[in-house]
This record gives C-alpha cells, structure tokens and sequence, in this order.
C-alpha cells in the first residue's frame, strides 16, 4: 500500500478523523486495512453501529486532543486506540451520571415513575461485559484502590441516583465543581450516622408527627396548615442550626410562609405549645379588636443551645400570606446584623428561608432574592434555601404551575449546587444538610435543598383534595408517616428498639397534654410580648405622634460650612469629570455662602450630619450613585482610572457608616430587603429611593402588607425611608405620579409618615427628625424632578441652622386680609407662587401643608387663624381630582374646614391614568389648573 492507505508510524489527527468520517458514511470508500483498522475499534460494524457519536467526536475523543498517537507496531497501535476509546467513553459516562443522574435518583416519597435518559445507560455507550470487568483509570473521580467499569457505574449510582439528586455542572468553577465531587463521591454521598445522631432524628420526627396530629384531634376543623408528608423539616432546621453553631454563627433569621410554620414555631423556635394552643381557642378577643395576625403568620424569637453548648439566636420573620415576599425582609435584616458588628466576612449571621415549591417557581420575588446572592450591596455570605416540596399548589399540579423539571431551576441562574433530596430518607437529608452548610462556610454563597416530601392534607384542614388530585391522594393515604417509615429503618438495624420509640412519643404526648391543660386555665397569662434585641435596650417607641416631643434638627451654620467644604474635595490623585469639577466648585460657593443651597445640597448635608454625629446611612436604589437625574453624585468616578470616591465616607474622624449603593432593577424585592434592614437597625437612617416615585406600585405589596401594617398586626416597627420622585411635568403617565393618594389610604393609627416638602431645608429637617426623634415609623417622602434645579427651589446655610421640620408653612406673600386661601403640597406651590406675583394678586393667600400624614389640625388651625371666617380655603393639586391628597382632606375635614371656612378644590378632572402622554397637552393642563385657582 501507499503511504496513505498503510497505517503510519504515528497517527495524524486530521487525517484520521476525514478517513474515518469517510468510513462512517460508506466502508468501501477507504481502503481494506484502515476498513479493518477501523472495524478493530468495536465490535462488528464498529462504531459504524453509533453514529449518533459522530465520527469528530469519535476520533477527537480518542486522540484526548493530541495531534498524534505514537505507536511501536500496527497491534500496539490499535490496542491504543481501542483503549482510548474504551477510556473516552467511560469519561463521559462518568460526566452524563454527574450532568444528569439526578433525572433517575429515588426523590419522590410517592414513587412516581421517571424515565431514565438514554446516555445514562451502558448500553448507550455499547460496553461489553469484558469491559464492565475492566479496571477504569478516571483522575476526577474519587476512590480508592482498583476499580472495574461494573464497580465504578455502581458508585455512580449510589453518588447520584439513590434519595439524592444533585445539579452542580452548570457551576463554571472548576475548583467548586471538583470540591462538590470529592465529597459527594468519597462518600457516596452518604453520612454514616452514630446511634446518638439516629435517635436523636426519631425524636425530632416524633415531635413534628405527634403536633400535628395532637392539633388536628384537639381542634377539630381548625386551619393549622400542617407540616404533615414533610416532617423531615424538623431534623432538617435541627441539623441545620447545630451545624451552624459548629462553623461559629450566631444569628440565624429565618422565613417561610405558613405550611409547617406552627410546627417551626413549637419544635424549632421554642414557642410555648400553650401560647399556640391559646391562639387556636381564640380566648382572647379584646386584646386584638382592630389588630393582630393569624397564628400561622406570626414570628418569634429565641436562643438555640447547641449540643456543645454554644448559643446561636434564632429569629423567624412575621410573614403575610404572600410566600416568597418576606425573602428579601430576612436578608435586609441578616446584612444589618452582620454590618451592626463588622462581619465583613458574612460569617456570624445566616438567613435561612423555607420555601414551598409552587412559590418557589411561581413568584417572581424569588428570582429578585436570588439576585442579590453577589451583589456588593446586598450578599450576605450565602443563604441556606429550604424547599418544603409538597408537589403540588393548593390544587394546581405541577405541571400547570411550571414550565420546568424541577421548582427549583430557576435557581440555576446562580453557580450554587442545588440539592434534590427524598424526605422520607432522614439520613438523606442529613447528609445534604452537612454537605450545604460545609459548602456555604467554604464559597459563602447561596445553596439550595429541594426536600420532597407530600401534603397528607388538604391545603388547609377543611379542604377536600381527593376532588382535583384522586389518584395522587389514594397513593398518599397509603403512605406511613415518616416517623414510622425511619422507625422501621432504624429496628432493622437494631439501633433502637420499640419500646425505646414509644417511651419518646409518650413523653411528648404527655407535654403536649400538659400544655393544652394549661392554655384552658381561665387564670392563663400571656407570655410578654414586646420589643427583643436592639429594640428592648433602646428608647425608641411608636403609638401616637402626638405623644412625641418634636426635637431641633439645626446644625450651626460653621459647622454644615466645614461639611460642605469637606462633600467638595476630593483627594489630589483623583481626577473629577471636568462637569463634577464644575459641580464641586459650585458647592464650595455654597459653603461660603456666595450661592444657595439647592434641594442635593441640603441633602447631602443632612446625611453628612448624621453621619458625622456617628449614626449609619445606608441609601439604596436604582441609580442612587448618581441620581437619576443627575443631581446626586454620592459616588464619584475618577475621569482617568474608573477609581471611585465617596466624599460622605470622609466627614469625620469617627463619624458613622455610609453605604450608598446601585440596586439591581427592581422596586419590590429591593424595598422589602431595606425594610428587612431597617428593623435590625433603628438608629440609622436607611433610605429606598425609586427611580420615579411611579414605580412604587411594583412593590405595592411590601408597602401594604409589611410597612403600612407591621406595627399593627405584629407590634414591629420601622424607621424606613421611601424616596419617591414625584411631579406633573409633562413625562407621562408613568414618569408623574408616586401615587399619593395609595399612601393616604393607608394612613390611619399614626402608622407612616406621609410629606411632600416645597424646600431644600424642609427636606434637610425631614431626613435628621427621623432619626433624631425617637418615634420609628416609616417616612414617605414626595421628592421632586424639575425643582432639583429650579432658581426658586433654594435654602441659605442659615435655614439648615435653626429650628426643625414644619408641618404647615403659613403664607409670605399674600396678606391676612385676603379674599381666599390656597392650600397645596410640593410642586404645585411654586408654579401657584410665580403666577400670584404676575398677576400681582396679594389677595391671595398660599399655605404649604408640609406634612400630610399625621395630619396634625391644631398646626394647620394655627395657621389659618389669621384669616376672616368664611374665607374659602381651595385645595390645589396637579393630580386628578380621584387622586392626589383630594379625598382625602375632604373626607378629614368635610366641606368646611375647622367649620369655618369653605373647603373646595382644583385639580385635574378625574381619569383612570395619572397624566397625559403629550408635553403639549400637560402645559395646556397645567395653565388651565393655575388660572382656575386663581379666578
């Protein structure tokens, strides 16, 4: 033969793989020793008879990605090759077990059929029985001594397809990829329990089986939302904190919605059994008329001894029937509790959420709280995400409630391991739950336990769900409680005996006895409910405003000057974009007082005071750095190098923390994660600015059911901040209005604080009385756009000097003899103001209610007391008469205000949508408003 069809002394990877494609597609197209060659390569056909490999893939897989294959002689040659090949499948039958085992694993307590993906299977890779005996070499697998293909797949089955499945290859990391394989498979993926650790599972499945049954006998018909099908939660929570209190933590905060929560409440967090069976009989009406919370959406606190003795603090979120919105309120209160004691390693504190699987792939928050896994801002070290997975929402089956395998996958946004996991297998779930917390302590970062379990029951105790799911409960009322089933397991290893088993559930049942009895006493007292942790060692309080002394929030006029001087420099190797230089400039005028003080100003001097005076800002939000309009310029950026400058981190020598950061684009999970953080930090000031106050509809939910309410249904209150862009200036419906009107339909109970401030010291006040005073409640602000830079929009140095915030700014420019009176909020008075000096109309009165809500009379009585009765008193507002403040004040005060003056209005007519889209259309508007006011 000639050189090209004799086998050569070295084996050229290009030419290979075109003579074997040509081989592939027609044998009598190469000549007969490289037909024979190739025919060597397997068995008859050869890999003729698995062209689904293709012939590239075939050969690249042989030559390992060599250029060449030495050989000393034409048998040697194909022995290598053959081996190659036998090597390059065993690599990716190895890979598809890592890629796709968990598609075969054993998850389901129902045991619902799966099929088994084709590559999962040696016949794919046509492995003969001489080759399932072979001893395989494979670096990346972990073991020890010889093994044969046979043993090996056997391995890889018990890694990845026994009560645990595991998706880890979509991590790009090779480091976390490999850590993740040694120790899945140097152990099989299975802890080796001593009887200690067994019993001690027994017990607290014990615990979670016989609560709830003791409740469902007791209260017959009661909504309980039982934990019942996953038990395992328990033993879960239990190993979890143990292990925590190993690796050093000492705060976890918890979240989870209701199913199992009563459960959590009583064998995790400690509630008092007689406190929740007090709630269930509902003995106490008068102390919740008009307040309060169902029982299954209630938090608690307490201390968890570990069994070393180390103390690890357990806090469970109060949680509305929202499911996955308190996710983010845990993380915000997690990174408060880390920064409140410097852990910038994110090692003391966990935030450990529950989440139901329909939830878990059905709202849209749980994406947003995934993504605040790595975010500067935002981390906090890594959460532990527990999913509770009933495999079914209320009575929607999964497939119509996800377009995905798992509930988990949109988890796979992260590169984090997701871990799926057989409740019914404790020891299972014990060693994903060691495998999860080792994994967070090394890469702190988010991880995920998918625990499928069932719901025995309904979606609550009345419900019948053999009426939209038959088939899948005939399978559950089969099914032996977990306790039982773990039992059995634990009998046939003779770890413990029955007796032992039975004298756990007596004594439990005789506590829960014991409990009960004493929740029926007639002479029962209440367990103190009150402020915990920073709150109960502080002297901040709620209730009324009224009973709160106002306090002055004047800074001296030297020393905003040296603040101000000091915004405006930045170090001698930093490079200002020559506009900020410009900018800076102007704020050196401003502290020498050649020029006023506008609205970013006053701001950046109410944070740089408070800071300097030691207390924490933590301002957050899209674009918050710079401003969305450009005004704010926390941050600056060196022209040249991108090196960033934060001149409010450089105030004082022992001045307080200042955090301002970019958040991703989101309104709802961002509000909830400051909310979160604002109950752990009271003594700051800690601000969520929207990008337009429109925008706050998007999390509409974190306003009604968490700040508007909280201190209402569970006594917790907040020192949040809503900065809330707001104005009609002709940018459109959804670029106008913060929808005040939302807010004031909220208000009542003194609960928020509701303001819409006309000047930059207004503002300034504003900002340091929230943290000055010692009332936290929440604090909306209407904040401007246009008045940002308007010539009329300015303070001096000496109105940040004096005095505090005023409610109601009375008149200074019309007299006390005028023939009417506006009264206005925010923007509208500067436009109302301009037009009052061209029309030179001094009979004209304009007052400012500075402060919506609380809606304090007796300051607005005060202010109109100099004008005669029956003077007419006309609300002015650029929304639509059906929002805005309108109906609001009418429903306050009716048609006469303090029954001495004519109260009407004007305002745009009322209209589904807050503005129109046209600019041309607005000005029209809004000329017509003013003249209206004025005729």
């Amino acid at each position: 033969m000639s050189e090209t069809n004799d086998i050569p002394g070295s084996l050229n990877l290009p030419f290979v793989e075109e003579l074997y494609a040509r081989y592939v597609q027609d044998p009598s197209s190469v000549p007969p020793d490289w037909r024979e060659y190739f025919d060597g390569w397997g068995d008859g056909e050869g890999f003729r008879a698995r062209p689904r490999l293709g012939p590239s893939v075939v050969v690249r897989g042989l030559f390992g990605g060599a250029g060449t294959v030495s050989r000393g002689d034409r048998g040697v040659a194909v022995d290598e090759i053959r081996m190659a090949g036998f090597q390059d499948r065993v690599n990716q039958l190895i890979r598809n077990y890592r890629v796709r085992g968990h598609r075969i694993a054993k998850l389901d307590p129902l045991e619902q059929p799966r099929p088994v993906p084709e590559e999962l299977d040696p016949d794919f890779f046509s492995f003969t029985e001489e080759e399932l005996d072979r001893p395989v070499v494979c670096e990346t697998f972990q073991y020890e001594g010889p093994l044969t293909l046979r043993e090996l797949i056997g391995r890889l089955r018990n890694t990845y397809c026994r009560s645990i499945g595991v998706e880890f290859m979509h991590i790009d990391d090779l480091r976390v990829r490999r850590w993740l394989q040694k120790r899945m498979e140097g152990s099989e993926n299975r802890l080796k329990l001593h009887r200690d650790v067994q019993v001690r599972i027994l017990t607290r499945l014990t615990d979670a089986v016989m609560f709830e049954e003791f409740i469902r006998k007791k209260f017959i018909g009661a909504k309980s939302f039982s934990l019942e099908g996953s038990e395992s939660l328990i033993p879960l929570l239990d190993m979890s904190i143990e292990k925590a209190g190993q690796q050093g933590i000492k705060e976890i905060v918890l979240g989870m919605a209701h199913r199992g929560r009563l459960s959590v409440l009583a064998n995790i967090l400690g509630k008092d059994a007689s406190h929740i069976f007090r709630e269930f009989t509902d003995a106490d009406p008068e102390l919740y008329q008009g307040k309060g919370d169902v029982k299954y959406h209630l938090g608690h606190s307490s201390d968890w001894k570990t069994k070393p003795g180390k103390l690890v603090h357990l806090s469970l979120c109060f949680n509305p029937s929202h499911l996955e919105f308190v996710n983010p309120v845990v993380l915000g209160r997690t990174r408060a509790k880390q920064d409140r004691v410097g852990d910038v390693e994110r090692a003391e504190c966990l935030s450990l959420l529950i989440h139901g699987d329909a939830s878990f792939a059905g709202e849209g928050m749980l994406q947003e709280t995934l993504n605040f896994s790595s975010l500067p801002g935002y981390r906090v070290g890594g959460t532990l995400h527990v999913v509770v997975n009933n495999q079914i929402g209320f009575t929607t089956s999964p497939e119509q409630g996800r377009s995905s395998p798992y509930c988990t996958s949109v988890a796979r946004m992260l590169q984090i391991p997701i871990f799926h996991v057989n409740g019914e297998d404790p020891e299972a779930v014990a060693q994903v739950v060691q495998l999860s917390m080792d994994f967070r302590e090394e890469f702190r970062c988010d991880v995920i336990i998918d625990m499928f379990g069932y719901r025995r029951l309904g979606h609550n105790e009345g419900d019948e769900p053999s009426f939209t799911q038959p088939l899948l409960y005939k399978a559950i009322e089969k099914r032996k409680s977990v306790r039982e089933g773990y039992l059995d397991h634990l009998l046939t290893l003779g770890e413990v005996t029955r007796e032992e088993a039975d004298e756990i559930a007596e004594r439990r049942r005789e506590l829960l006895e014991r409990e009960l009895s004493h929740a029926r006493r007639e002479d029962y007292h209440r367990p103190k409910e009150g402020p915990r942790g920073i709150w109960a060692r502080s002297h901040f309080m709620g209730g009324p405003e009224a009973e709160v002394k106002d306090v002055k929030t004047g800074v001296p006029k030297k020393r905003l000057a040296e603040l101000l001087k000091k915004l405006a420099t930045v170090p001698k190797d930093f490079h200002p974009h020559p506009k900020i230089e410009k900018w800076l400039e102007a704020r050196r005028e401003m502290a020498s007082g050649k020029r006023a003080l506008d609205w970013s100003t006053a701001e950046a001097l109410a944070l740089a005071t408070l800071a300097a005076e030691g207390y924490r800002v933590r301002l957050t939000g899209q674009d918050s750095e710079r401003g969305t309009f450009s005004q704010r310029h926390a941050v600056l950026h060196d022209f040249e190098n991108a090196r960033r400058h934060v001149p409010l981190r450089h105030v004082a020598k022992d001045q307080g923390p200042v955090d301002v950061h970019n958040s991703p684009l989101s309104e709802a999970g961002v509000l909830g994660y400051e909310y979160g953080y604002s109950l752990d930090c009271p003594d700051g000031l800690i601000v969520w600015e929207a990008q337009f106050g429109d925008f706050v509809n998007a999390a509409q939910v974190i306003v009604d059911q968490f700040i508007a309410s909280a201190e209402d249904k569970w006594r917790r209150l907040s020192g949040i901040v809503l900065l809330l862009p707001h104005g009609f200036e002709g940018q459109g419906p959804e670029h106008s209005s913060a929808r005040l009107e939302r807010f004031l339909t909220l208000a009542a109970e003194d609960n928020i604080q509701v303001v819409y401030p006309t000047t930059p010291a207004q503002y300034f006040h504003c900002l340091r009385r929230q943290v000055l005073r010692p009332w936290r409640k929440p604090l909306v602000v209407m904040t401007p756009k246009s008045l940002l830079r308007h010539p009329r929009v300015v303070s001096s140095l000496e109105d940040l000097g004096r005095g505090g915030f005023e409610r109601v700014l009375p008149d200074v420019g019309g007299g006390k003899k005028a023939r009417r009176v506006l009264m206005c909020s925010g923007k509208i008075y500067h436009e109302l103001a301009a037009r009052r000096e061209e029309l030179e109309r001094n009979d004209v009165a304009i007052v400012r209610l500075e402060q919506l809500y609380p809606l304090r009379e007796d300051t607005l009585r005060k202010a109109l007391a100099g004008y005669r009765d029956d003077t007419p008193v006309i609300w002015v507002q650029e929304e639509p008469e059906n929002m805005g403040a309108w109906r609001y004040l009418r429903a306050v005060f009716g048609g006469r205000l303090f029954d001495r003056h004519p109260l009407s209005h004007v305002a745009r007519p009322a209209s589904a949508s807050p503005a129109t889209g046209s600019a041309s259309s607005h000005k029209l508007e809004q000329a017509r408003l003013l003249n209206q006011a004025f005729s």
